[in-house]
Order: structure tokens, then sequence, then C-alpha cells
């Protein structure tokens, strides 16, 4: 099993898979330093689950599905990298235990295709995983704002959505004016102040019929599933906020608040303080120095973003500010997959910023 290569996408002729590709063609990838490919990788995925082969699906960058999973665990282990929990990882790093690289699975949100469809594989090969949990989804009023913006986009013909007092109408009759019209609306919302832009999600999801708690409980796990991955020897089950808001976006209280109320949820629901952390959105502009001292004071282990790179011994002194690779479903290729952890895309990509440090 750890041999298959899923079929390419088309989204493999990407200017991104182009490049990603021909590096992994032009064998540059098996003789770069090894230095490039630091001492381990923290994979970050959102949902497993059989790709339903829409034509429209935005939101797929967020979806693999549980073979190419299980290709890429085969994959880690054929390159001599050791599946280990995040705790252990985290362990090595500060001891500066550098003779294997390691692999780290983490899983943000708290999907239920996480037990239903990523369990099932992480069993059968043995590999332990975490899971970074939004406590306002099993308690359902988190909002999977994202979905919704998708569904509404899918089911019109046209949308309109008032943002920053602009109006932007659009027709959505097809598959490319659908596109169009998410990658207009989708970065302008997310430009907004976040309770702004949910209220404007919230009133198009209303206007197109969509019921956003329904959208939560469909999508979501609920307390008992939480309970019953949490029970699982290979499962751990981590801090993502109560509400998943961009920290950077909130004063100083209102973001701790949202961290604090969902490690009391937690620990009412689960019986345990999370001792992991991972920042909803977590790029930079959502995510900045002032949340990853917040996150060291609140006293977790470590703290994960989705700034995108491979874990190197310096990191060992930022640990609640630590990169991750994106298993993207767009790109679903083992040999995309070998490229990135060669790490000579990142080193090509940003040879002058942070000195390899994200």
């Amino acid at each position: 099993m750890s041999k298959t290569v899923p079929a390419p996408r088309k989204s493999n002729s990407s200017p991104m898979g182009r490049m990603l590709l021909a590096l992994h063609a032009s064998g540059a990838c098996r003789i770069a330093p090894k230095s490039l490919a630091g001492i381990g990788v923290i994979f970050m995925l959102h949902r497993v689950r059989e790709d339903d082969g829409a034509e429209f699906a935005p939101n797929r960058i967020l979806e693999i599905t549980p073979g190419f999973l299980e290709a890429t665990i085969g994959t880690v282990r054929d390159l001599g990298y050791t599946c280990m929990p995040l705790d252990e990882a985290v362990t090595r790093l500060e001891a500066g235990e550098h003779g294997e690289r390691f692999a780290v699975f983490t899983l943000d949100d708290g999907y239920r295709d996480n037990l239903t469809d990523a369990l099932p594989v992480f069993e059968r090969n043995g590999v332990p995983f975490t899971v970074y949990l939004t406590t306002g989804l099993p308690d359902g009023h988190a909002e999977i704002w994202w979905v919704a913006l998708e569904r509404a986009i899918a089911s019109a013909v046209a949308i309109r959505v008032t943002l920053g007092g602009r109006e932007i109408a659009m027709f959505t009759r097809d598959a490319g004016e659908k596109n169009d019209a998410w990658n207009k609306i989708y970065w302008a919302l997310r430009a907004l102040p976040e309770r702004e832009m949910r209220a404007e999600v919230r009133r198009l999801a209303a206007e197109h019929g969509i019921d956003m708690g329904a959208l939560t409980r469909e999508l979501a796990m609920n307390w008992d599933e939480v309970r019953t991955l949490a029970a699982h020897p290979l499962a751990s089950i981590e801090a993502h906020t109560a509400d998943h808001f961009a920290q950077a976006g909130l004063t100083a209280w209102d973001a701790r608040s949202d961290i604090e109320r969902g490690l009391a949820r937690m620990e009412a629901e689960l019986g345990y303080r999370p001792r992991h952390f991972s920042y909803p959105y977590g790029d930079p502009g959502s995510a900045g120095e002032r949340d990853f001292a917040l996150a060291s004071a609140l006293g977790f282990r470590s703290a994960t973003t989705t700034r995108k790179g491979l874990i190197r011994p310096a990191h060992a002194h930022r640990l609640t500010s630590l990169p991750r690779l994106s298993l993207n479903g767009d790109f679903q290729d083992r040999r995309m997959l070998e490229a990135l952890l060669s790490g000579l895309p990142f080193a090509l990509a940003k040879p002058l910023r942070s000195l390899g440090i994200d």
C-alpha cells in the first residue's frame, strides 16, 4: 500500500503543482542537502473523506481521501520517518534528540470524518494522531462558515454580498463563475473584522436556505463522538479555541477568553486540560508574536500555526509558533509530497526570510 500513487488531480497543472513535479522529475530533491529536510514534519489536515467529484469545491483544499492518507503514511515510512505522537515529538525537540526524523499527524477543528474515515486508516497503520478541537463545534454554536459560503454559491445562479459598505454582485451559473465568485468574496470576507464577516455569511446562508446550525451538526463531531475518539489509544484531543476566531484580530482579553473557554469545556467534557494548541487559521495575519506569547503564558507545551515549513532544531526555542506541512487536497500526489519533504521548495521560496524559521 505504501507505494500507491493516487491519480494526479487536474490541479497538478497549477504553477505550484508544476513546480513540485518538476523538482521531483529533475532529481534535485534527491540530491538536496539533507539539512533542508530538517528533523521532522508536523502534517496539517482538516477533513478525510472520499472525493465526491463536485466540479465546484473550493474547500477541497481542506480534504484528502483515506487512500492518500494511507499513501502518505507509507511514503514517510519509506523515507525513514518515525510516526509518533505530538507530545513525544515535542519532548525530542526540547531534548535536542535529532537522530531520526519524526512525522506527526494533526487534524484541525473536529470534523466527524476524523472519527469515521481517518481513524480506520490510522488504526490499520498503528499511527498516532492529534485532533485540535474547536469546542464550539460539539457544543453546536460555532459556525463552519467557509462551507456555508461554498454551499450558498453552489446553490445559486447569482450571488450578492455587502462587504465594508460595498456591494459585490456576480453571476454563478457554472463552475467557472462560481469559482470566480468564491475567489472574490472569500478573500474580501477574510479582510473584514471576523464578527462582521460572520454576520454577512449568516445573512447569505439564510438567503439561500442554509441552516448553519444544521451544517455544524452535519459535519462536526458531537461530544459523545469526541469522547470516543479521545478514549482511543492512538488519538489525542488538544485545544483549538471555543469559537475559531483569528486570534490576532481579537483584543488580548478576547483572545485569551476564547482559548480559556475552550479549555474549560474540554476539561468539563473530557476530564483533562490540553497541553497543546493550534491557532485558528494560523497564517501570519491570524496569529503573531502576541498570540505566541499568550500560548506560552497559558502553559501550552506547543502551539502550531499554518505557516508552511518543516521542523528544525531551532524550533526548540519557538515551540509556540511551530510550522506545519499541509496535506492539501489539490496536491494528492506522492511525487509532490516527496518534493516538499526534501525541504528544497521552502529553501527556494524564501532564501532570506526568517533564516528558515517560521
